[in-house]
């Protein structure tokens, strides 16, 4: 198998992680700038990062979520990182689904200028305000409530959904310091978990945290 990443970005960041964790032979390539190619179009047609390439002729997977969670289904040692417990599963899966259609929707007005894409500083302002006062709440009051990753002792493939993408918001710093601390200490509890992938995680926080151009000293 092959898995295809683009290497600063959060959504790779996750299923790099598992490859690295569950120690699996997987070949890991750098799609930067041939993800429009007819070679990569003919694999995935929604031309997107990471994509896992399946050996013979299975096709391909791609969402970083589904990736993750194949990869746990299917290889041993997986169960560390996706329990193989019902209400437990079920419970990472609802994390996860909030990452991809609550918490993540916040972040592209937000953060999506670090890659050149214009973005209304009033619709940047509305999004923090929602992860403030909706996302960020539910993830500390309820996720976070009484274990140091969601509802687990130890983290799960929904905290490698939703920490590596927290790194995004460091491309304004005015709202980076009005993140609440306890959810800057949770993402690097999940981060300093994974230390195979810390030059990774870096390229990204780097790529952010250095960001000068136009709407990084906006205020939120």
């Amino acid at each position: 198998m092959k898995l295809h990443i683009l290497p600063p970005s959060a959504n790779s960041h996750g299923p790099l992680a598992v490859v690295k964790h569950l120690k699996l032979d997987i070949e890991i390539i750098n799609a930067y700038g041939k993800t429009r190619t007819p070679e990569f179009l003919a694999i995935n047609p929604c031309h997107t990062c990471p994509t896992l390439e399946l050996d013979g002729d299975d096709g391909a997977i791609w969402e970083s979520c589904a990736i993750m969670r194949y990869l746990c289904v299917n290889n041993e040692g997986g169960e560390d990182l996706y329990p193989n417990d019902a209400t437990m599963r079920g419970k990472i899966d609802m994390v996860m689904d909030w990452r991809q259609t609550g918490m993540y929707t916040a972040i592209p007005a937000i953060a999506y200028i670090v890659f050149g894409m214009a973005q209304k500083d009033e619709d940047a302002k509305a999004s923090f305000a929602k992860l403030l006062e909706e996302h960020f709440p539910v993830l500390l009051d309820v996720y976070l409530k009484d274990t140091p990753f969601c509802f687990s002792k130890k983290p799960t493939i929904a905290d490698l959904a939703i920490a590596p993408s927290l790194t995004f918001l460091k491309c304004r710093k005015n709202f980076w310091a009005k993140v609440p601390e306890e959810v800057k200490e949770y993402q690097t509890r999940v981060l300093e978990a994974f230390p195979d992938v810390k030059e990774n995680f870096d390229m990204l926080d780097g790529m952010c945290s250095g960001y000068d151009g136009d709407g990084a000293d906006l205020e939120p």
